[in-house]
């Protein structure tokens, strides 16, 4: 070849090289671009597509490169060592000059590349995806991509055209890890990832680890790196000082996007925590925040596992959020849904042209009741995926709690399937072993690296050992799953099907709301009346009861009295505490305009916010409400079989022994001289909460004054009491 302004070109490219190279699906492209030594000096060659000229600078160095056509570039230079040097690039309508990424040595280290083969990487989010950084003292952004079937990779983007001709990334060794660094390229790019399948063909794949996306319905990745400075310092060394089961624990759960719709992240910081904080909730539960592309599945169908939804703002605006509600001092559970993923062809689905975070079984793959695919729990870079992610976002987002979703559907190889669709394990059971190991896992790596953090799970079966630690094995021969807490599905469906009947049939449900006790004390329990109990033709909570509309407020605010003084935590959806008559809709969300003060019927409605105010002030003062839920010796009926009078009565107990006496009424009369056995170790009792107050929209029917005991003996006890019960209402007395 004739030399081009003195320069001669580098050797030739072996043909299989050059193909492969230009055909994106080279394995290690930095051992044919970028600067080599070797005989006659130093080869340098540039892969740049519509290209005027490439030149190369260094100091004391000027050349510029040989076009070898289809966009690669190369020359020899005599050379005897490779010097600090950069490209210039001039197109047809710029020059450009940045440092080229493919002198660089990989970003990424061998610990990291091991722990990744090991499925052992608990920051997984510091090894792979899109970090800005600076690398051989150049400053640009390290893509990563665990993508072991894939026959090539390259990196596309805003930065290149969305053209990853010349972003080819290196296969490093075994362990299914792409990478490359590209200079100059920072915070706020937009990227994805263009893989070569195993059969030649395209697919065009945001990244599974971006820390920040496109606001939907745009899909692709954004470059982004955290600069919040967290206020929080004081919540998060003593958020752990008490047991999570040991504390009050009362939940608001909200979804984000219709609480009030069009608040930002930063706007819902102005308003949320001192809402919240005002109704003496201790937590707020989101639910998914993780990025999805359909706003209707609220959430449950998540395409970005490691990235807020950019519906409301950015990552840091998302942590500015939770730090403000530490600050008012509310702790944050977030719903995290490690149970499945949707098929969109541009998210995790058959993400590098084989089954890969799904299981390789098209019949273990498919959820059978979303249309979604399931993980494939037995493939250890899949669980480090997920345990990596649960440990992100109380790392990163310092969020208090995972709200497990979807429990159940891991924990069955039946889930939802007909005999003949689903094949048993190797002990010939129907639990999926793989979805035990890692639950256990995720949950025993959460507990020892987050302080302070509680796991619940939405498990809807009679599964044993939920909440039990993983390292004590239970009847069925498994070792627990190491949940903190466990969302009470039956007590919630029992409790709600005797109030959703007339009170003239309730005694005959009577048990409905005894049963619950018979195994209080099994799992660490939470009372969840969720936004599943209000969507989908189930009504809001009020409208499940009967009667007009003064009854329904009554029962709606004697049901919530009951279940607050019942064992275990609570929740409760939004809008439902002002008793809000409408189904929830992600489309509006709460009916704030129930509380303006031009509706008419507002006091009814405030009357019940009122209520819900009181009801955690009096739970978080009163220990023997939340002290021993976990404790059998914490409770004990004083009549839980009045089924004809409609009638409720137990006692709670603090550690010290100190008593509650709860006294739930679901009849719409008024009962005088009611008797109801105490413990004589109390001299008098006064009300503590009574359902029926004025202030709530009662009829005010009360007990006035100390009640004294009297030495009639009653529901085996020496001593005992009568009371005024009001109608549809729940009464607290405590001790005087």
């Amino acid at each position: 070849m004739t030399p081009r302004n003195g320069v001669r070109p580098a050797a030739p490219l072996d043909a299989s090289d050059r193909e492969r190279l230009l055909g994106g699906t080279h394995h290690d492209p930095h051992s044919l671009l970028g600067a080599h030594p070797g005989r006659g000096g130093v080869a340098f060659r540039a892969l740049r597509p519509y290209a005027e000229t490439v030149t190369v600078l260094a100091k004391g160095l000027r050349a510029e490169l040989h076009d070898d056509g289809d966009g690669l570039f190369s020359a020899l230079l005599p050379l005897r060592r490779i010097p600090e040097y950069t490209l210039q690039v001039a197109y047809e309508d710029a020059t450009l000059e940045f440092a080229d990424p493919y002198r660089l040595l990989p970003a990424i280290g061998e610990l990291d590349l091991h722990l990744i083969g090991e499925g052992r990487h608990e920051e997984l989010w510091h090894a792979l995806g899109a970090r800005p950084m600076t690398h051989q003292g150049i400053t640009g952004t390290r893509f990563t991509l665990w993508a072991p079937n894939a026959r090539g990779v390259r990196v596309v983007g805003d930065f290149n055209h969305w053209d990853g001709t010349a972003c080819a990334m290196r296969s490093l060794g075994s362990s299914g890890v792409w990478e490359l660094f590209l200079p100059g390229i920072g915070e706020g790019a937009l990227y994805k990832f263009e893989i070569t399948r195993p059969d030649g063909s395209r697919t065009l794949r945001a990244d599974p680890m971006a820390r920040r996306t496109e606001v939907p319905p745009a899909t692709a990745s954004v470059v982004s790196a955290s600069h919040h400075v967290w206020n929080d310092e004081a919540w998060m060394a003593h958020r752990g000082a008490r047991p999570v089961h040991e504390a009050p624990f009362s939940v608001y759960e909200v979804h984000l996007p219709s609480w009030r719709p069009g608040l930002t992240y930063r706007r819902l910081a102005e308003q949320l925590p001192a809402y919240v904080r005002d109704l003496g909730f201790t937590h707020v539960e989101l639910m998914p925040v993780a990025e999805h592309p359909f706003g209707g599945s609220w959430g449950y169908q998540v395409t970005g596992f490691y990235a807020p939804t950019a519906r409301m703002g950015t990552p840091d605006d998302f942590r500015h959020l939770v730090d403000a509600l530490h600050r008012a001092g509310i702790g944050v559970i977030m719903d995290w849904v490690p149970a499945h993923f949707p098929r969109d062809d541009w998210a995790l689905a058959e993400f590098d042209g084989r089954p890969l975070y799904e299981h390789s079984d098209p019949a273990r793959a498919a959820h059978p009741d979303w249309g979604t695919l399931e993980f494939d729990y037995g493939r250890k870079e899949v669980r480090n995926f997920l345990v990596a992610n649960a440990v992100y976002w109380c790392e990163e987002f310092h969020i208090d709690g995972l709200r497990v979703d979807a429990v159940a559907s891991m924990l069955y190889l039946d889930y939802s399937r007909e005999h003949g669709e689903w094949s048993p394990n190797e002990h010939g059971g129907r639990e999926n072993l793989d979805a035990v190991s890692f639950l256990q896992e995720m949950n025993a790596t959460v507990y020892r690296r987050c302080p302070g953090v509680v796991t619940i799970a939405e498990e809807s079966t009679a599964w044993d050992g939920v909440t039990r630690a993983t390292h004590h094995v239970g009847p069925g021969g498994f070792g627990g799953l190491g949940f903190g807490l466990k969302w009470n599905m039956g007590w919630m469906h029992d409790s709600l099907g005797y109030v959703e009947h007339e009170p003239v049939h309730r005694r005959f449900h009577h048990n409905e709301m005894t049963f619950s006790m018979v195994y209080a004390y099994s799992e660490n329990y939470v009372l969840p009346i969720s936004h599943d109990e209000v969507v989908h033709g189930k009504r809001a909570l009020v409208s499940k009861m009967p009667g007009d509309w003064w009854q329904q407020r009554a029962n709606h605010r004697a049901y919530l009295g009951f279940m607050w003084a019942h064992p275990g935590k609570q929740l409760l959806f939004m809008g439902q505490e002002f008793a809000q008559g409408a189904e929830w809709s992600e489309g509006h969300g709460p009916d704030w305009w129930l509380l303006d003060p031009s509706y008419s019927a507002e006091a009814d409605h405030r009357g019940v916010r009122d209520l819900v105010r009181d009801l955690n002030r009096v739970y978080a003062a009163t220990p023997a409400l939340w002290q021993r839920d976990t404790d059998p010796g914490g409770f004990a009926w004083v009549d839980g079989g009045a089924a004809d009078d409609n009638v409720f009565a137990f006692l709670r107990f603090d550690a010290d022994g100190t008593p509650l006496l709860a006294v739930s009424h679901f009849s719409p009369v008024v009962r005088h001289e009611y008797r109801l056995g105490v413990p004589p170790s109390v001299p008098a009792w006064s009300e503590a909460m009574n359902t029926d107050a004025a202030r709530y929209g009662g009829g005010d029917v009360r007990n006035d004054g100390p009640v004294k005991p009297e030495s009639v003996a009653a529901h085996g006890h020496r001593t005992s009491v009568r009371l005024t019960l009001p109608p549809l209402a729940t009464v607290w007395l405590k001790p005087v």
